[in-house]
């Protein structure tokens, strides 16, 4: 990690955004001497629950066992596997045996969604979590994630559309949360744009965050981009420092 970068993007972010929490970064390593490492849950676990620690200041480091969640450890690429009967689960059930989810309108519809969807396996065995000011300089930071409040977020997104011709600077796939902030984003590495991706939409990973939060995660090399643009964005107009004094005092929860 670039160490004048970290330092010039909590000195843009302090004058530009004011007391809105940092972001948190991931990057997969197969590093041993690491952050904490999680424990194996007992039961199932969120993997957002999780990060609220992360968001605190701890550092954190999953392996696949660590993930308390099969659809976190699919998302994280830690596994291809599903749950048995995932179709019927994110769907209508199974009376008498499974309550489902209801975010689509039926198995069928689940399965179609599966053709769909990009592979992904972990290229490492380890992913760590860290919040922006606890980077070091051995660090490989991979995707910047934010926790934001509305106004937060719409600087974020128009500043990612900046330099954009294309209007889709920033996407919102339908995800599970941890799916929003790890495995879209991260496959946005690879393109010869990457895009930011705007989530927490996911019902099931609401009560983990604050009534008016959500995410806003994006590609280090993008996000780079989106700070070397600051300073001659809309960030220093009236019309932003409007949104501004309404900042101070953010704290996403």
């Amino acid at each position: 990690m670039d160490l004048q970068l970290k330092e010039h993007v909590m000195k843009l972010w302090k004058k530009y955004f004011n007391n809105a929490d940092l972001p948190i970064v991931f990057w997969y390593t197969d590093e041993e001497k690491l952050p904490s490492m999680v424990k194996p849950p007992s039961e199932h676990r969120c993997l957002i629950d999780d990060l609220i620690k992360v968001r605190k200041g701890e550092s954190l480091c999953f392996s696949g066992e660590s993930i308390g969640c099969g659809g976190g450890k699919r998302y994280l690429g830690f596994t291809e596997k599903l749950g048995p009967n995932f179709e019927y689960f994110l769907s209508c059930g199974i009376p008498g045996m499974m309550q489902g989810e209801r975010y689509k309108k039926s198995p069928e519809l689940v399965k179609e969604v599966l053709k769909t969807l990009p592979r992904f396996k972990a290229p490492s065995r380890f992913v760590v979590f860290k919040r922006w000011d606890m980077l070091e300089e051995k660090d490989t930071p991979a995707v910047a994630i934010f926790f934001a409040h509305p106004d937060v977020i719409s600087g974020l997104l128009t500043l990612a559309n900046y330099d954009e011709v294309e209007q889709d600077g920033v996407i919102s796939p339908f995800s599970s949360g941890c799916g929003s902030i790890v495995f879209y984003p991260y496959l946005e590495l690879s393109c010869e744009h990457p895009r930011a991706v705007l989530g927490m939409f996911d019902v099931s990973a609401r009560p983990y965050v604050s009534e008016d939060i959500l995410t806003f995660s994006v590609p280090l090399s993008k996000f780079t981009t989106m700070v070397g643009n600051m300073e001659e964005s809309f960030l220093i107009t009236s019309s932003w420092d409007r949104v501004h004094k309404r900042i101070s005092g953010y704290h996403a929860g």
